[in-house]
């Protein structure tokens, strides 16, 4: 069990085609009554990595609302593999996994730091829809194409 918590970075299950990292210090309020974070609180980690993603890669919240859309998530997955506690730090992998529908999949890893122990994994995906009239988007936007050129990662 000691060396499955001693992964290193990148040891996950899809070949990402850009990747980000961002640095997380656990707070008292996200701790439990056993004083690990509690299971929700993953979730919100993720979202702290796509923000991150979003503003290191030029493809945020904002741009894409301005571009006429909305990306709500329809899959989330979390695996627990060591606990954090209050005060411990850690870095949020975020993987951008390429597809070629009209979807966004992430992967993240999550590590206490200093030691680079593997606390969790997961993975999410997000779909568009239209924000005038909330109707899924069943081809990728053209926005979305251009962004994927800008960073050379077109479906092949």
């Amino acid at each position: 069990m000691q060396e499955f918590n001693k992964m290193k970075r990148n040891q996950v299950t899809e070949t990402a085609a850009l990747t980000d990292e961002a640095p997380l210090r656990v707070r008292f309020s996200e701790v439990d009554s056993m004083n690990v974070v509690w299971h929700g609180e993953y979730v919100r980690y993720f979202e702290d990595g796509r923000e991150s993603f979003g503003e290191h890669y030029h493809m945020t919240y904002m741009d894409v609302f301005a571009a006429g859309y909305v990306i709500p998530i329809v899959e989330v997955s979390c695996q627990f593999k060591y606990s954090l506690h209050v005060g411990d730090h850690a870095t949020i992998e975020t993987r951008y996994i390429n597809t070629p529908a009209a979807k966004i999949k992430f992967e993240y890893a999550i590590y206490k730091e200093p030691e680079h122990i593997l606390a969790a994994t997961g993975s999410s995906m997000q779909v568009f829809m239209r924000k005038d009239t909330n109707e899924l988007e069943l081809s990728t936007p053209d926005f979305y194409l251009d962004w994927k050129k800008k960073w050379n990662i077109l479906d092949k």
